[in-house]
């Protein structure tokens, strides 16, 4: 959505409450999504070991960044959930549907996160 002042520099001010909000988002996460909080166990166990078994930067940035985009996937996922819920618990077609495909959207991020660390330490492993 749009601010205000359309596409120019936002204020420090404005910069801040965009952090503030986006603190609290991941509060939220934290607090009522269990799969986001096992999610963030996993990347603080398996991030130092990316930053030992990766070579070189590039190899550390895949072995991360792999795991923080099912971090942020699993965010918008709980987004569309949130949101689903927020127009009642009833079944609905489009309702399953939607919450079906964010969860799949992890799935395909998790099996990247697979895929990405059997490529650069499969090599050396075998």
């Amino acid at each position: 959505m749009a601010d205000e002042t359309g596409h120019l520099p936002r204020r420090p001010s404005r910069i801040l409450k965009a952090t503030q909000w986006s603190l609290q988002g991941l509060a939220a996460a934290w607090l009522h999504e269990s799969s986001f909080r096992l999610e963030v166990y996993l990347f603080v166990v398996l991030a130092p070991l990316a930053l030992w078994l990766g070579q070189d930067g590039i190899e550390r940035a895949l072995l991360i960044g792999s795991m923080v985009l099912v971090l942020s996937a699993e965010l918008l996922n709980s987004a569309v959930e949130a949101v689903i819920e927020r127009y009642g618990a009833e079944h609905h077609e489009l309702a399953g549907r939607a919450k079906d495909m964010g969860s799949a959207a992890v799935f395909v991020l998790m099996l990247n996160v697979l895929l990405t660390w059997a490529l650069v330490l499969g090599p050396r492993l075998f």
